[in-house]
């Protein structure tokens, strides 16, 4: 497929310069012009964060390649709403993540909310991640197909998409499943240290183990060698309990 008026926006949160985000540009600028918009440095776990209280610096560091001195956010915000702002893309395209972002990552994840924002601001937005940190052609080669579909036959819904990809060949992939997210366990205790001058420093403890991890969940498509799709909304309300909560208040 060749169609240079296909136009995608590409952004992470592992940086501008990490291996991810370039394997997954290179795969696609044959099918469309591919501009990068990303951190000048590692901003994982920066969630939906804006930067406020500062502007924000922005270099292009290679043609259509932009280093921008913010979190994932603030790239596809400038991205949308000043560099592109006469030309949208067509796709917000975000990783490929270096690691999962299954379950309960996706409310932490810099690459789900670079495609948050995308989707907030009215484009198609699909955050790519490997389950590893090896194949990350394997992951490239699956969001070449998705775009390919999308182009051929619009993603039939307006909700953002979490894609995962197994950390294998492309050939040991065993399909792909449609998923909703699963849930870890409360995070491991935090990890106590001393810096040089004797002060106490503190390093968040691992993820915890995954607790809801059954069939139908991102978790279970990944341990049986499937690509995870899971169609993420941005509506946080709880609409099940609206009439309990109204009950609780009236009996106060």
């Amino acid at each position: 497929m060749s169609d240079k008026s296909l136009k995608i926006l590409i952004s992470n949160d592992d940086g501008v310069h990490a291996e991810g985000i370039h394997t997954l540009a290179d795969s696609l600028r044959d099918m469309a012009e591919v501009t990068i918009v990303a951190p000048d440095r590692n901003r994982s776990g920066a969630s939906n964060s804006l930067t406020l209280e500062q502007p924000l610096r922005v270099n292009e560091i290679a043609p259509q390649i932009f280093s921008v001195q913010g979190t994932p956010t603030d790239c596809v915000h400038f991205a949308l709403n000043e560099l592109m702002k006469d030309d949208l893309p067509d796709l917000v395209l975000t990783g490929i993540n270096h690691g999962a972002n299954l379950g309960d990552d996706v409310l932490y994840s810099g690459t789900v909310a670079a495609a948050m924002e995308g989707h907030f601001l009215g484009v198609q937005a699909i955050a790519f991640s490997i389950v590893g940190k090896h194949h990350f052609a394997t992951a490239a080669k699956i969001a070449r197909q998705l775009v390919a579909q999308h182009a051929a036959s619009p993603i039939p819904t307006n909700r953002l998409l979490n894609v995962n990809v197994p950390d294998v060949e492309f050939e040991q992939l065993k399909g792909t499943l449609v998923t909703r997210l699963g849930a870890r366990h409360h995070a491991e205790a935090m990890i106590k240290q001393k810096d040089p001058r004797g002060h106490d420093i503190y390093w968040l403890g691992p993820p915890g183990k995954e607790q809801d991890a059954g069939e139908g969940t991102d978790f279970y498509a990944i341990e049986q060698g499937c690509v995870s799709i899971t169609p993420l909304q941005v509506d946080l309300t709880a609409h099940e309990s609206l009439s309990s909560m109204d009950n609780w208040l009236k009996d106060k």
